[in-house]
């Protein structure tokens, strides 16, 4: 892979890192922040990859390494009353949200990438290098706890 092909790449991606890392921070600004901080990551290790064909789950797991360490620095310096900026007044305004957070850490991230980033069970897995079945098995728990959540009935 060479920078022509690096940079088409992250083009072709750059919206999909954008919607994972703003529903991991609920901050346009630092989501913004996060995707810079992953391709400039990316692009400091690209000739490593060894596997051009897994480039999206590669870029996908560097995001959610910044996206946490922004999270471990967020707790660090802000008073927990304090809520992050949202990016958007619709989503901020549902109970799912909420029901997201609260979520445990390995179910919320399957969520986020199979339904908010668009990743296929597969792609999640490999991104969060877990084998398939483990996250289909996140997958159906999230589900199960968020309709628990929001008051639907859950039909096995």
């Amino acid at each position: 892979m060479n920078h022509d092909e690096f940079g088409k790449r992250i083009e072709n991606i750059r919206l999909r890192l954008y919607k994972t890392a703003l529903i991991y921070l609920g901050s346009e600004t630092l989501a913004l922040d996060a995707v810079d901080e992953t391709v400039y990551k990316a692009l400091c290790s690209y000739k490593k990859l060894r596997q051009p064909e897994y480039f999206d789950t590669w870029i996908t797991r560097i995001l959610i390494n910044e996206c946490h360490n922004e999270l471990r620095r967020q707790k660090r310096f802000r008073p927990l009353e304090e809520l992050p900026e949202t990016a958007t007044e619709e989503f901020d305004a549902l109970p799912l949200k909420e029901a997201i957070r609260r979520l445990p850490k390995e179910l919320k991230e399957v969520v986020i990438l199979r339904y908010f980033a668009g990743y296929t069970l597969t792609e999640t897995a490999e991104s969060l290098q877990i084998p398939q079945g483990t996250a289909a098995t996140r997958q159906r728990k999230a589900l199960k706890l968020l309709k628990l959540e929001l008051g639907e009935e859950v039909s096995e």
